[in-house]
């Protein structure tokens, strides 16, 4: 029996209110008197607690879009609102987490962890609880000490996790953060950062452009279409966790989802 195309997510305890909404969300960039229409029409919702992936081919805009709702880059048209609240700058309530490690050098492990905490308590002993609580969170204790330039790139990625998840961001946002490492070490940071959105139940909008990747981590997959950038799918992705790979009803999926990429 083929599993059901039309999936519906099944939200966890809890996972009710609209946290994040973007509407009619248009980018325009104008580049030596020419303009470039980047996003156009851009609508969808995401509620407290979700893990949205976005999917898409190179140039589509996504990474765009993840700009806009960290409040780096001015949109042209529309409006995002967090809590109800228009999104126009950068905030604590939005963490970013890039494909390519933003680590302190000089720092070690342990301090690059702590850093956005110092002077938001003066409980020392809260504070170095919480650092050590993240450190366990994504197995590093035994690397406290080391400098990045001593720890392997799926070990950095745990530590810009950890970094910014210490800050308890309403909403964490990633940009296609493990493209970069091998295959091994990219399902075990998929396999990490599941563990830690069930411990924490953060908000998370993950960019990425590996199908499987996708259907491995979220609740719902915005596909997107380019020229201009455009939400062209929002399909729910009802698939008992943990996902596996080989199973039927994931390549069914999987299928589909690059059925809507051609399109």
């Amino acid at each position: 029996m083929k599993p059901n195309s039309a999936a519906i997510f099944k939200a966890r305890p809890g996972i009710r209110k609209a946290l994040l909404e973007i509407n009619h969300l248009k980018k325009v960039f104008h580049i030596n008197g020419s303009s470039l229409n980047v996003l156009d029409g851009i609508d969808f919702s995401v509620n407290k607690g979700e893990m949205i992936c976005i999917l898409g081919r190179s140039g589509c805009g996504k990474s765009t879009l993840l700009k806009m709702l960290a409040g780096f880059l001015s949109f042209s048209s529309g409006e995002i609102l967090l809590n109800g609240k228009p999104v126009e700058n950068p905030g604590p309530d939005r963490c970013v987490v890039f494909q390519e490690d933003t680590l302190f050098p000089w720092l070690t492990v342990e301090e690059n962890i702590a850093f956005g905490l110092r002077g938001r308590t003066r409980d020392k002993k809260a504070f170095d609880e919480e650092v050590e609580r993240f450190l366990s969170l994504v197995g590093l204790g035994e690397f406290r000490n080391y400098l990045p330039r001593e720890i392997s790139g799926g070990m950095k990625q745990r530590v810009a996790l950890a970094r910014v998840l210490i800050l308890k961001p309403e909403v964490l946002l990633m940009d296609e953060p493990f493209a970069s490492l091998d295959a091994l070490s990219r399902e075990e940071m998929q396999n990490l950062l599941l563990s830690l959105w069930e411990t924490l139940s953060h908000t998370i909008i993950f960019v990425t452009h590996d199908v499987t990747e996708a259907v491995t981590l979220a609740d719902r997959i915005l596909v997107m279409a380019k020229d201009p950038g455009r939400i062209h799918e929002d399909l729910r992705v009802d698939l008992p966790r943990p996902r596996q790979k080989e199973k039927s009803d994931f390549l069914f999926f999987s299928r589909k989802l690059y059925k809507g990429l051609r399109e």
